[in-house]
């Protein structure tokens, strides 16, 4: 199974976790809901902006995205590094783009 196929079954698990339908959490993602499906099938992979969208709305650590059920049960310790490391690179992301943004406006 590809990662992308991985994070796209795991996506619609939490999204109906959370009973919200593909159109209220593309609207919540400020998304289309055709991005959202295409994200859910595995046909494209997530930005780094909006993980940390969807780790927020729906409550839920960026790895547990990332593995299938059999690989979250093996480790939990590990998964918390792995949460660590993911959040430390979003948050670089972040700071990168903002300078990038700021670098743009100043030119």
């Amino acid at each position: 199974m590809s990662i992308k196929s991985v994070f796209g079954a795991n996506l619609k698990h939490y999204r109906k976790l959370r009973q919200l339908s593909q159109e209220e959490l593309s609207e919540k993602l400020d998304i289309t809901p055709k991005h959202l499906s295409t994200l859910e099938t595995g046909a494209t992979f997530v930005s780094a902006k909006l993980l940390e969208k969807l780790t927020k709305i729906l409550d839920v650590s960026a790895s547990a995205l990332f593995y299938t059920p059999e690989e979250k049960s093996s480790d939990d310790g590990f998964l918390t590094i792995i949460d660590h490391i993911i959040e430390k690179e979003l948050e670089k992301t972040v700071k990168t783009i903002k300078i990038e943004i700021r670098h743009t406006e100043r030119t």
